[in-house]
């Protein structure tokens, strides 16, 4: 068997009482059933990426955890029709270590469950070379859905969270082989 894939899972929301954590959990718990999976988490609350996107350790650290990854699931809220600026400037910070890896997005809000804010990254992700999967997992009225433990019953979200999980354990290993055999040209 082949040696799992490395996940990273990208915390986009910074806000204070932000639900962000709380879908992020669920996603961590969902994935701790799937062993082609190895996952971290990068809080982008946590780190001090500048906004005007200048070269510090910080980013530094941020992209060779981008580097040793295989794949990346965005967990995002939508603001604004939007996906949130420090989304946006963890996507700038780096180049080449997104490059021939697939991406998967959880999303939440209300009445859109986040769907704006995926349909704008899907257009971002692709201009930095990355295979953005076909499934998402969105929660509409996001707050409504989960329960105290952090868990939802949601049948459909966790549905499309296993669909989602399979295209990216299809997409990280395949496009892992290919990375071995030739590095990426783009």
């Amino acid at each position: 068997m082949n040696a799992p894939l490395r996940l990273e899972i990208i915390v986009a929301s910074t806000r204070p009482e932000r639900f962000a954590p709380v879908v992020a959990g669920w996603l961590v718990t969902a994935l701790g059933e799937r062993p082609e999976f190895e996952v971290g988490v990068l809080d982008l609350r946590d780190l001090a990426l500048p906004v005007d996107l200048t070269e510090t350790p910080e980013v530094e650290a941020f992209r060779a955890r981008l580097a040793g990854a295989d794949a990346f699931v965005a967990v995002t809220s939508e603001y604004n029709h939007g996906y949130p600026a420090s989304l946006k400037t963890a996507l700038d910070s780096a180049k080449h270590e997104w490059r021939a890896k697939p991406i998967g997005f959880v999303s939440y809000g209300g009445l859109s469950g986040g769907l704006r804010a995926v349909e704008q990254l899907r257009q971002v992700v692709a201009e930095l070379h990355m295979v953005s999967v076909r499934e998402s997992v969105s929660f509409a009225q996001a707050k409504r859905r989960f329960d105290k433990a952090g868990m939802t019953d949601d049948d459909a979200a966790i549905d499309a969270c296993d669909r989602m999980l399979n295209q990216l354990a299809w997409w990280g290993t395949t496009l892992r082989a290919a990375r071995t055999v030739e590095p990426y040209p783009g």
